[in-house]
């Protein structure tokens, strides 16, 4: 089984000529809701890549919160549509469910706020409850979309189970001292990379990035590069794996279509670089796509 605890999100997803400057308003185009939230869409992924939809497909699970709104309902509809299970998701009574508001361009790239809502309520307590859940899975996956002492306390509950850790530190955000001993998959962009190493964010010497990374104590890292592919510091030394050349519709949720496929990979008994491959290939397939969840493929359609 795979346990993803993190974030459900409502996104408000709109599509402009270009970003606006500041003080400019400027007229949109087409307007969607669509659920997401990176731990939601990292859930979703997991499924659908590991053939969750289909016969034999690995289990996946939430632990989360949303509101007692419209758009909590729909959400957690849209999950266990997925086939994801849902006894973790827990539903706050006078609360607002998470949102994001993006804003996409006519080159794909996005621009999103958040207003965490309820994910920002995702206690200690929460995952306490859900340790049995837990106890029964293979691979938790985290992100930081959810309170930093809920994910620090997931992240040694976790490991203290022996289960396999995968950490995305995104949005980003220092972590405390010791948490990247515990992780054994770490999975930033370059720029949560650099955050994390204390860096300059435009730094171009990626595998010293990863490396300073292993040793703040993260066994591997695998840092996401969007159009020039993804760079894995693993135990066996690092590779540079090229992305697939496809044209960019809406980068919405690659990188957590990324995870997903790597992680389900991983469950399903892939080797890392047959996972990361996986995930590459998901990724690209997603960004053809506009939205967030509404673009992350099932496994059936990538071969």
């Amino acid at each position: 089984m795979i346990v993803v605890i993190g974030s459900i999100n409502m996104d408000l997803v709109l599509r402009v000529p270009r970003m606006p400057l500041p003080g400019e308003t400027l007229t949109g185009g087409a307007f969607r809701t669509i659920p997401g939230g990176k731990g939601a869409n990292q859930a979703v992924a997991c499924a659908r890549m590991s053939g969750k939809a289909e016969a034999g497909g690995q289990r996946v699970a939430m632990v989360a919160c949303v509101g007692d709104d419209a758009f909590g309902a729909t959400l957690r509809s849209a999950l266990v549509g997925d086939g994801i299970i849902d006894s973790h998701i827990t539903t706050l009574p006078g609360v607002a469910s998470g949102i994001a508001s993006i804003l996409v361009d006519d080159n794909g790239q996005n621009s999103i706020v958040i207003a965490g809502g309820a994910n920002d309520l995702l206690s200690p307590a929460h995952i306490d409850a859900a340790q049995g859940l837990i106890e029964q899975a293979d691979i938790v996956v985290l992100q930081l979309e959810t309170p930093m002492d809920t994910v620090v306390h997931a992240i040694k509950l976790a490991r203290s189970l022996g289960k396999t850790v995968v950490l995305n530190p995104a949005p980003a955000a220092s972590l405390p001292d010791g948490v990247l001993e515990l992780v054994d998959y770490l999975i930033p962009n370059e720029i949560e990379a650099a955050m994390l190493a204390g860096v300059a964010p435009d730094s171009t010497d990626i595998a010293a990035l990863a490396a300073a990374l292993q040793k703040q104590g993260s066994d591997n890292v695998i840092i996401t590069l969007g159009s020039k592919g993804v760079h894995a510091a693993l135990y066996g030394g690092d590779t540079t794996f090229p992305a697939e050349a496809v044209k960019a519709v809406d980068t919405t949720a690659a990188g957590d279509t990324f995870i997903g496929g790597f992680v389900a990979g991983l469950a399903s008994g892939m080797d890392e670089a047959e996972a990361i491959a996986q995930g590459q290939r998901a990724a690209a397939w997603s960004v053809t796509k506009p939205g967030a969840q509404t673009s992350i493929p099932f496994l059936h359609e990538l071969f």
